[in-house]
């Protein structure tokens, strides 16, 4: 979404990374001015998915832009608006999603009703309106949130590769060879 409203181009985001700068004009917009329809609502799962708010998002940015007779690439005069509802959005499909998988663990006894705890980490966690959220959805459920410092939210590709060169050192649970393995996109 960052890319698509070209904010390395905003004189307030241009050195920031997407996420960071969405944050950033949100926090200054209304959220209100541009509602979009929550993701996978007719899924009864924990799944997360945002391929759909992707879509529309974009088709939101292309009618702003018709109406405002701007080139996609150009700044939109409600960037901030649309930075807010995004930012919302993903909050509330990331907040009613990990709220149905504490239920699940909960009806399932696969967590402790003592000590139950909610992990939020990566990029995502980095963010202050989302974290305010999970920490709103913890507080009402009884678990504790734990999340590193924003400095420590970084991507999760960058963390999972972190973790795989720290067992390669210790030697654990790292494949030599790869005969024999059968690899599937899934």
């Amino acid at each position: 979404v960052a890319r698509r409203l070209s904010l390395r181009k905003h004189p307030e985001c241009c050195s920031m990374a997407g996420g960071k700068a969405i944050e950033h004009l949100a926090q200054t917009g209304n959220w209100q001015q541009h509602v979009f329809r929550l993701p996978m609502q007719h899924y009864r799962n924990c799944d997360f998915s945002f391929s759909g708010l992707q879509h529309l998002v974009n088709k939101a940015i292309i009618q702003k832009e018709k109406e405002e007779g701007i080139q996609e690439g150009e700044i939109l005069s409600c960037v901030k608006d649309i930075a807010a509802a995004v930012q919302h959005a993903v909050a509330v499909h990331i907040i009613q999603r990990t709220y149905r998988a504490m239920l699940f663990c909960r009806k399932n006894s696969i967590i402790s009703s003592k000590n139950a705890t909610l992990v939020a980490s990566g990029g995502v966690a980095s963010n202050q309106y989302i974290r305010k959220g999970l920490q709103t959805l913890a507080d009402a459920n009884d678990f504790a949130l734990l999340c590193p410092p924003p400095k420590l939210c970084t991507d999760n590709g960058v963390m999972i590769a972190w973790n795989g060169i720290e067992r390669l050192r210790a030697g654990l649970g790292v494949l030599h060879s790869t005969d024999g393995i059968r690899y599937e996109p899934k």
